[in-house]
């Protein structure tokens, strides 16, 4: 039982809309009538507001963080500090208050890491910052960065509780990108920083 509480708690703390919260205290538009229509950072950059997208990065990251310190802190097993961790992922992607039309979870996924270790989270931002500042595609980067995820996390713990919970999230993420990744072997994918009216894909 102590697991389902915890995995509870942390998928409500993951299903807080920052993006949305940011934009409506800022008087942005909604998110999810522009760009790609996610409610993630890279998105709300669209709005042409770097404060409102470093705000949603920070508040997205910071959820999922928080939730493993606070396992942590509770002197929680393992077990239940990686459950709880994914949970606030999933909480992000899948938030029960929109309908499970959530983020695509990279921010989320990233405080969740650096929770765990943080020389983790810290190796798989490295690589999304390499690949993003070469190329400009956050799709790609959060592509390449779910990748490596696993292999970092087995080489500093082994197979064990972080590593399932990081292989679970990075199957995730591959699987929300799948719109990027046939717009990008196409090369219609948006840079970094561009600016869209309309929806592109849903959210």
């Amino acid at each position: 039982m102590t697991g389902l509480w915890w995995a509870l708690g942390g998928y409500l703390a993951g299903s807080i809309p920052f993006a949305l919260l940011v934009s409506r205290v800022m008087r942005l538009p909604d998110p999810r009538t522009y760009g790609s229509g996610n409610i993630g950072a890279t998105n709300v950059l669209r709005s042409g507001s770097r404060r409102a997208a470093l705000l949603t990065l920070l508040g997205d990251a910071m959820k999922g963080w928080i939730v493993v310190l606070a396992a942590r802190a509770a002197a929680m097993p393992e077990d239940i500090v990686a459950l709880a961790g994914a949970a606030a992922f999933a909480g992000h992607v899948f938030p029960i208050w929109l309908r499970l039309r959530g983020g695509k979870g990279v921010a989320t996924a990233a405080g969740v890491l650096i929770a765990f270790d943080w020389r983790l989270g810290c190796a798989v931002l490295a690589t999304w910052l390499a690949v993003a500042l070469l190329t400009r595609y956050s799709s790609l980067a959060a592509l390449v960065a779910a990748v490596a995820a696993p292999v970092i996390a087995w080489y500093l713990h082994g197979v064990g509780p972080v590593f399932a919970a990081t292989v679970a999230m990075a199957a995730v993420l591959v699987a929300r990108h799948h719109a990027n990744i046939r717009k990008l072997a196409r090369g219609e994918e948006s840079r970094i920083g561009s600016k869209r009216k309309a929806p592109e894909t849903g959210p």
